[in-house]
């Protein structure tokens, strides 16, 4: 039995696997942070805490005439979003329906990789958590509401990261509503602006809910380290005559380890 206590809920083999593929579905396009970023794990639902290196020193010790230090650990955080799906569908189901309603499903998979990218760019400071834009050594750039000056900012932004020794290629995550504004824009001439800009950065343009405005990232690897012990994987929590209650869960830690190796571009 694992601690998501899967073999206690009412559902069959083929409710689970339902579920499965639609949470992969939901979660894929939403997980930009994991598009730009190294991925280490997952190590699995023990692992606590990842090694920084570091450590700080103890005022005193058991015995005179030692000194101490203690090692520092950056503690995972555990991410939970819940969810309730009906009984009834997930009978249907069973029976070859293919119009299940889900949307509850879909909704916790969007909060959740919505709340791992927003701990990636903008940090998460009650979990020790510093966001690659926060801590960003270099000053933002206003991306503005005018599309057609998108490729000049980002350009600069590139310019700033090789000035800076980062090597490319470059990584471009893209907020909602700006990443909206880029897929309805043509240059003159009719040039796709997203093509455009992929040009620019020679490497991913991903829709990142949970950004603000935008980032360039260095994609040269071993800048940024999201670690993850136990991966997005739905738990059971209760049941009733009419609802499963159910969640997806996750534990991860993030690190940048590269100040120098992103610029963000403000709203």
């Amino acid at each position: 039995m694992s601690h998501l206590l899967q073999e206690h809920a009412p559902i069959t083999e083929a409710g689970w696997a339902l579920l499965g593929d639609e949470a992969r579905e939901r979660l894929t396009p939403a997980l930009a942070a994991r598009k730009l970023v190294d991925f280490d794990g997952p190590h699995g639902w023990e692992y606590s805490a990842t090694n920084v290196g570091r450590t700080r020193p103890l005022t005193e010790a058991p015995v005179e005439g030692l000194t101490a230090v203690q090692r520092r650990v950056l503690a995972l955080v555990e991410l939970r979003a819940p969810f309730s799906l009906a009984r009834g569908e997930l009978a249907d189901a069973d029976r070859g329906a293919r119009d299940i309603d889900l949307s509850a499903l879909d909704e916790a998979a969007h909060r959740i990789a919505t709340a791992e990218n927003r701990a990636v760019f903008h940090g998460w400071h009650a979990a020790g958590i510093a966001g690659v834009a926060e801590i960003s050594s270099h000053d933002p750039i206003s991306l503005g509401e005018d599309c057609e000056r998108y490729p000049r900012h980002v350009a600069r932004a590139v310019e700033v990261l090789l000035r800076a020794g980062i090597g490319g290629p470059y990584g471009l995550a893209l907020g909602p509503e700006a990443y909206t504004r880029v897929l309805e824009t043509t240059e003159h001439g009719g040039y796709p602006l997203f093509e455009h800009l992929r040009k620019i950065i020679g490497g991913p343009l991903v829709w990142a809910p949970g950004v603000q405005g935008a980032v360039v990232v260095s994609q040269r690897g071993g800048d940024f380290v999201l670690e993850v012990g136990d991966d997005l994987s739905i738990g059971y929590e209760r049941h009733d005559a009419d609802a499963v209650e159910l969640y997806l869960l996750e534990s991860f830690a993030f690190r940048v380890l590269t100040r120098e190796a992103a610029v963000p571009l403000t709203p």
